[in-house]
């Protein structure tokens, strides 16, 4: 394999270049790519034109050609025109630079990253694709699990030296379980490495979300300057299922949303645009990560600070959204396609998740009594999700799922309300739909919360029963969800029931608050107020 010959020319460092014009070759062309807007694309046309007159300027020669990446025009019409350029098809790192223009499209200056000419006599390697992806491998263990590597050859002027390198991508599962990379590059004649580091940056993008308005999302800055859905911090990642079946859904399935500006969505209901569902998604998984970690100090659904996989857009008119262990997934759909929208709301996506903090810690079975404090589990802590963001746009409140399936899905105050739910317990409680038995454990949080009778919280209307006539004081819905995550994480086991339950938070309150405290009165009387006894 031949050796490549290097003839390069002058070097001149980033800066503001305006000297006169140098004849550029004939075979050395341009490259244009549109740009929407008329505007956009004059200013790209004008600049390439510019670049053809000013060739010497921006070292521009035989071998090379043009990619417009960006356009920003000033409010005086001066145009700057970003470019970024190949030598015989190879992408040159540092080679790009700024074409800076009058509104007539006369050549102001130009911002240039360190390369200038670039000669290279060969772009044969003499150091092979094969050989360099195993020593990438070879460096990036311990850092990146169930690795592949990908190696690509470039033109590396970065350091106003060019010369032929191999970039090799190294990508894998990182310390969190998220998706990982690192960059290897390495020069291509001689094998040196000439620098290394992480695919991925951490960036905060813009998402128009449907339920909470605008907002911040944490993202991931890939090798090839797009964004992508994938959170840093805590690890999770969000996907499109594609709509395919929860049955079918993996977590290899769907793919990975990616964009190339980091601006998320169109901040409507049932959005034609497949990321706005992304956008709660992944930002309401983070909210609830965020909450298990703040309040109670896990780290994590299963406390190991592994980030999930979180699917949006799986089934056809799926107005549900689910948690599988099978694949530490989150699934959620597009809802029925008339009033209800895609299940992604804050209380919904920390109902579901909570799912798996159960299934991590008590394992509670989904059949029975067992049923319905799993699912009131989910409710109870889905719910302090939404209280813990405090979100102006989706304000707190004791209505289950009221943004994806208005006007609630269900209510703690008097969860009969929904016409199958239980208010009391009684024996035959056991024997409902684990959605409707759940209401017990739901009617008893809002009593330890908030107390019997009529309240209006944050402009809603409740008025709350008990099931002995009694009268119930709460003492706030922050000491009630620390004692059931409490009872749940340290005396609830797969079989409890409604009257363990009333144990399993006894002894919570007790542990946090002593036995002759308030709160463990409360709990108590609570308790009796929904029949446990």
């Amino acid at each position: 394999m031949s050796r490549p010959l290097l003839a390069l020319s002058a070097m001149v460092a980033a800066g503001v270049i305006t000297t006169g014009a140098t004849a550029m070759p004939a075979h050395a062309q341009p490259d244009p790519v549109p740009h929407a807007g008329s505007l956009h694309d004059t200013a790209i046309s004008r600049a390439e034109a510019n670049v053809t007159r000013h060739a010497g300027t921006f070292g521009f020669g035989a071998g090379q050609k043009l990619r417009a990446k960006d356009v920003v025009i000033d409010a005086d019409g001066t145009q700057h025109v970003r470019f970024e350029r190949t030598y015989h098809g190879l992408p040159v790192v540092g080679g790009d630079f700024v074409v800076h223009q009058k509104a007539d499209g006369s050549l102001k200056g130009s911002t240039r990253a360190k390369a200038h000419g670039i000669a290279l006599g060969s772009v044969t390697p003499a150091v092979g694709a094969k050989g360099t992806a195993a020593k990438a491998l070879k460096r990036a263990h311990g850092s990146v699990r169930n690795a592949k590597s990908t190696p690509q050859l470039i033109v590396w002027a970065a350091d106003g030296r060019p010369r032929l390198a191999w970039r090799t991508t190294v990508q894998g599962v990182g310390d969190k379980g998220q998706p990982h990379g690192e960059v290897f590059v390495t020069d291509a004649t001689t094998g040196a490495a000439i620098e290394n580091y992480d695919a991925e940056r951490e960036a905060t993008g813009t998402g128009h979300s449907e339920y909470t308005g605008d907002i911040g999302i944490d993202t991931t800055q890939q090798a090839d300057g797009s964004y992508a859905l994938i959170d840093p911090v805590r690890g999770h990642i969000t996907k499109d299922a594609h709509n395919l079946s929860s049955s079918s859904v993996k977590s290899t399935s769907g793919t990975l949303f990616t964009d190339a500006d980091n601006t998320w969505g169109d901040g409507r209901k049932f959005s034609t645009d497949r990321a706005t569902a992304a956008v709660d998604a992944h930002a309401n998984t983070a909210k609830t990560f965020d909450y298990y970690k703040t309040t109670f100090g896990r780290n994590g659904i299963k406390n190991d600070g592994r980030g999930a996989t979180v699917f949006v857009h799986v089934g056809t008119n799926w107005d549900n959204a689910q948690w599988s262990d099978t694949c530490f997934c989150m699934l959620t759909g597009d809802g029925d396609g008339t009033t209800d929208p895609e299940q992604v709301d804050l209380d919904t996506m920390g109902h579901e998740m909570t799912h798996g903090v159960t299934s991590a810690t008590a394992n509670l079975r989904y059949s029975g009594e067992s049923g319905g404090l799993n699912e009131a589990t989910s409710d109870i802590l889905g719910t302090m999700v939404e209280w813990y963001a405090a979100n102006p746009v989706d304000t707190p409140d004791y209505l289950f799922s009221d943004q994806s399936t208005p006007p609630w899905l269900r209510r703690f105050d008097k969860p009969s309300l929904d016409g199958r739910s239980a208010d009391c317990w009684s024996k035959s409680v056991g024997r409902l739909d684990v959605h409707y038995s759940s209401g017990v454990g739901n009617h008893w949080f809002y009593l330890a919360s908030e107390g019997s009778g009529a309240k209006t919280v944050n402009g809603v209307s409740y008025n709350s029963p008990t099931c002995n006539g009694s009268t119930v004081t709460g003492i706030g819905n922050k000491k009630a969800s620390a004692i059931w995550y409490r009872a749940l994480t340290v005396y609830m086991t797969s079989t409890t029931d409604y009257k363990g339950a009333r144990t399993a938070t006894l002894n919570a309150a007790k542990d946090l608050y002593g036995a002759t405290s308030t709160e463990y009165a409360t709990v108590a009387a609570a308790w009796s107020a929904v029949n446990v006894s």
